[in-house]
């Protein structure tokens, strides 16, 4: 990969392991950090360069004389909507705003965006596709959306490549963690139907892999592509594949009410309005729990960039697993 690559979001799951594979290829790396940030790499070894999305100066050292950017940092919970605009739009918006000051030869700009911006799907084949008009349920999906569509407006001047992916897991990820704790209870508690539904996921080095295939493809420029594993799951997937490792039996599934997830919702996020804390779910959280189909299609990805996930779920679900056993996290 010829030039220095960029990355925003290196201190999270997703992007500490683009990191790490980048490095691993022989790349060129350089992070933005916030300036309150700890970098979570040994000091020397990658280039760090300090700026807050609002600093303009900062942000033009940042992305200055690199070749390639991909954009990963972002917010997953907020008190507010405008909490979610400004960790998934504005930082959108400024660092191409730098991009154009400073770096208008840039090579391509990769957003990281989310299946939770193009919403669920109305079954569960083929799932959302690419061209389907996007139909977000929550806050959060909307900010990614507007995240889009604020890079989509620099897209004439920068090569713009968007990934969406859908649940993430792999050691690491602290999100699907609960799920897992939870399961070695013996409890399973889903929000609506338990059986119904189906849900797209990837291993975090596959989506690495699709992140950067996309990077580097010359028919990424001007797309969009969801990275997931070609199959969508349902819960039982989950449970069979867990199970060996976490040893669980029996296992109680709960699936609550619809209406009750939001009455949970809503009390938690009227708490919420006196922590002045994300909650853990709150009524639009809700709107994404319940519903029955968050997958998508992966065959633009296949097709176009020649990308597949290759993790089969047992085997990455047992991997995470051990690391979290290994840990202490289980």
């Amino acid at each position: 990969m010829a030039g220095k690559v960029l990355v925003t979001g290196s201190t999270g799951f997703i992007g500490s392991r683009t990191v790490e594979e980048l490095v691993r290829q022989g790349a060129s790396v350089r992070i933005l950090l916030r300036p309150e940030s700890r970098s979570p790499f040994p000091a020397g070894v990658i280039e760090e360069c300090r700026a807050g999305y609002g600093d303009s100066e900062s942000l033009d050292r940042a992305v200055a004389g690199v070749g390639m950017i991909i954009h990963l940092a972002g917010v997953t919970k907020a008190v507010d909507e405008e909490g979610f605009f400004a960790g998934n739009v504005t930082p959108v918006e400024n660092l191409l705003k730098a991009v154009s000051r400073t770096n208008p030869s840039l090579e391509r700009f990769l957003l990281v965006s989310s299946l939770a911006a193009a919403g669920p799907a109305s079954s569960p084949s083929p799932g959302v596709r690419e061209s389907d008009r996007p139909e977000p349920v929550s806050a959060y999906g909307i900010s990614k959306l507007l995240g889009e569509e604020a890079a989509k407006r620099h897209a004439g001047s920068v090569p713009l490549t968007i990934v969406r992916p859908p649940a993430v897991y792999g050691p690491g990820d602290r999100d699907v963690l609960e799920v897992f704790r939870m399961m070695q209870k013996g409890l399973l508690v889903s929000g609506g139907s338990v059986k119904r539904q189906r849900f797209s996921m990837i291993h975090v080095d596959d989506l690495v892999e699709g992140m950067l295939t996309a990077l580097r493809s010359a028919a990424a420029v001007g797309q969009t592509y969801f990275l997931a594993s070609p199959s969508p799951y349902g819960w039982d997937d989950v449970v069979e594949a867990a199970r060996p490792v976490l040893g669980f039996w029996p296992l109680l599934r709960i699936g609550l009410p619809v209406p009750l997830v939001f009455g949970l919702g809503a009390l938690l996020e009227a708490a919420a309005g006196f922590t002045g804390r994300p909650p853990l779910i709150n009524r639009d959280k809700a709107g994404e729990l319940t519903q029955d189909y968050w997958v998508c299609s992966t065959e633009k990805a296949t097709r176009e960039i020649g990308f597949t996930a290759a993790m089969q779920l047992e085997a990455g679900i047992s991997a995470t697993l051990q690391w979290y056993k290994e840990k202490g996290w289980l």
